[in-house]
């Protein structure tokens, strides 16, 4: 945690939701572009917002000016409650979501079972709340029903896998991503983790967030 990491403590329909807050250097950039709020993977298999491709997603976003929000799920370090299998995990990113991106420009990212979270959550944002960005990182299409991107924000989407990942097949991903004709970005040679390539991964990430969208 560096010095523009802040601690903060939000509401839950559980109770606290523990999360951290990290921002951009003030010296490069007068305020904050928008709000990046990023899900971590499993709860019950070590998935914490301190996950080093969780803090890799953060460290991208807020490179390119934005604030990062990066919390703990519910039964997760010191946030209230006990896991909820995706339901009331959805609830703690929306909830997030509230109190910290009411307005303005928002993202949203997760990791293995948070980019299944953070599907549903679009699914219940879309279009009423407006995204810049939507980043999916190992997406656990072989473990859970990830939810289907609308259409008009593919050209916001990235959707990273790795070519070996040993934790959810490529092939599942591909099969989620084909009906909807969503383009998946594979780094050859990548398994779920992304050991040794979190520097590459944090330039596609750069590259995305800072792509120009499309009117």
């Amino acid at each position: 945690m560096n010095s523009r990491t802040q601690k903060i403590q939000l509401d839950g329909a559980s109770g606290a939701i523990e999360a951290l807050c990290d921002l951009p250097d003030p010296d490069v950039w007068s305020a904050p572009l928008g709000v990046a709020v990023i899900a971590h993977p499993h709860s019950l298999f070590g998935g914490t917002m301190d996950n080093k491709v969780v803090q890799t997603i953060a460290r991208a976003f807020v490179m390119c000016g934005w604030q990062a929000v990066r919390f703990n799920f519910r039964g997760v370090g010191a946030s209230a409650g006990v896991y909820d299998e995706g339901r009331g995990e959805m609830e703690d990113l929306l909830a997030v979501v509230a109190q910290q991106a009411p307005s303005g420009l928002l993202a949203l990212a997760g990791f293995s079972f948070g980019a299944f979270v953070t599907s549903h959550a679009v699914q219940a944002l879309w279009p009423a709340r407006p995204l810049e960005k939507l980043v999916l990182v190992g997406t656990a299409a072989s473990r859970f029903t990830v939810a289907p991107v609308p259409s008009d924000l593919h050209a916001r989407t990235l959707v990273l896998h790795g070519e070996q990942d040993e934790t959810v097949p490529l092939i599942d991903v591909m099969n989620w991503a084909r009906p909807q004709t969503l383009p998946v970005t594979v780094i050859p040679g990548v398994e779920h983790f992304f050991h040794g390539q979190l520097g590459l991964l944090r330039q596609l990430l750069v590259r995305h967030i800072q792509a120009p969208v499309a009117a």
